[in-house]
């Protein structure tokens, strides 16, 4: 049957993509589904779920150098669930990909191949229909490491294990979830991160500040964002001061927010530095750039709770840190967003304060405090060490199961032979 299956797929690879007719693909009998497949010559370990649209790309992109690593001991397939992003994804990794846009299809597809373990970069509502597979190990790993309100949820609880950076990620499941087992929690610290980067940015003399506010969130409750109350003020602190190049890197869903005081406020901040740059400036509007290649330039960066504080924390802990606050409220930033306490944070009640003597504000912040915060958030791991981590951790979540299912087949057709009762 596997042998069968195999030529169908090669059939598949080597037939025209987006093909509507009846075929097997390895997924059982593909009826007009429009079926579409990348880069896939035999069936994989490990599979990939990604369901959202291409616009929510950046949450698995981070996770390609990381995931090409795992796909040299345990073959990786990248499952989608929408055309458009799977054809994004072909320009940037050879990982094999499959579009599955049927449920019944997607449940053939674990069905009819052997795959072992599952990973999801995000909480998308059809997450569940592929945490339906029985057989595999579902394992959340997240597209960053904040302390952002949807960092937590009870939808943990619907995975089997939830990678995580380290001991703050664990504290902040203790005090959210009520009944969760805190064992299903597995410190790799931030695979990322471990990866080495060449600016893209050429060399500048002065000073390089970023400002990198996240997006308005979904809601409320999870809207951080700094562009639309402090964003402005910001930069036009940033670019009075002498010798310095700013780089003002959004969120890519600031971009193209629809929300219309963000996106008002992200066109004024481009319009300042589009005037200073054309009087002569240096300055860099970075919407399409990748940022962890971006902090090889930057001498201090002030961003929203957000990954991206936490990375620039974890590679530059020597280097300046801001944080803003939209709430006003420092007191509950302090306990919800620990690293706050260990860097100025701009908000209603402080902008004035701080924006008016930014440069003085910087030489009173302490290495030492962010150093100490680091290691809260991704424990004690020198860069390098967490690939090792999720690759570890990956085995043995793969091997286990292995053993799990032979002994489950090997009981089945003991009772089927009439062997056990």
């Amino acid at each position: 049957m596997k042998d069968w299956l195999g030529q169908q797929l090669k059939t598949a690879i080597t037939s025209k993509p987006a093909v509507k007719t009846r075929r097997w693909l390895g997924i059982g009998p593909a009826t007009v589904a429009n079926q579409e497949m990348d880069h896939i010559p035999v069936p994989g370990e490990v599979v990939v779920y990604f369901s959202d649209v291409a616009n929510k790309a950046y949450q698995l992109e981070q996770w390609l150098p990381t995931l090409e690593k795992l796909h040299e001991r345990h073959p990786v397939v990248l499952v989608f669930r929408k055309v458009p992003t799977l054809r994004h994804f072909r320009k940037l990794t050879d990982l094999p990909k499959i579009f599955v846009r049927r449920l019944d299809d997607l449940v053939n597809l674990y069905d009819f191949n052997d795959f072992t373990l599952c990973l999801y970069v995000n909480n998308g509502v059809a997450n569940f229909q592929s945490l339906s597979a029985a057989r595999l190990v579902h394992v959340h790993i997240n597209h960053g490491e904040s302390d952002k309100l949807s960092m937590v949820s009870n939808q943990a609880k619907a995975y089997d294990k939830i990678f995580v950076a380290g001991p703050a990620a664990i504290e902040r499941h203790r005090e959210v979830l009520l009944d969760f087992d805190l064992d299903r929690l597995v410190s790799v610290g931030r695979p990322q991160l471990d990866l080495d980067f060449e600016t893209p940015l050429p060399h500048f003399a002065g000073r390089t500040v970023m400002y990198a506010p996240t997006w308005e969130g979904e809601n409320e409750a999870n809207n951080y964002t700094s562009v639309d109350l402090f964003g402005e003020q910001i930069i036009q602190t940033l670019v009075d001061l002498p010798g310095t190049r700013v780089i003002y890197k959004p969120h890519p869903r600031v971009v193209t927010s629809t929300f219309p005081a963000v996106i008002n406020a992200h066109l004024r901040i481009r319009e300042i530095l589009e005037e200073r740059n054309d009087a002569g400036a240096h300055h860099v509007i970075a919407e399409t750039e990748n940022i962890l290649a971006l902090f090889e330039s930057v001498d201090v960066l002030v961003t929203d709770v957000s990954s991206v504080g936490l990375d620039f924390l974890y590679l530059h802990p020597e280097r300046p840190l801001v944080l803003t606050d939209r709430r006003n409220d420092l007191t509950a930033l302090n306990r919800e967003a620990p690293i706050s306490r260990a860097c100025p944070v701009i908000s209603e009640d402080s902008r004035e304060t701080m924006l008016s003597d930014f440069a003085s504000l910087l030489e009173t912040t302490s290495a030492e405090d962010r150093r100490q915060m680091s290691s809260f958030y991704f424990g004690d791991r020198k860069k390098g060490d967490s690939t090792g981590a999720f690759l570890a951790a990956v085995d043995s979540l793969v091997s286990d199961r292995q053993e799990q299912l032979k002994s489950f087949l090997f009981h089945s057709n003991a009772i089927d032979s009439g062997e056990v009762e």
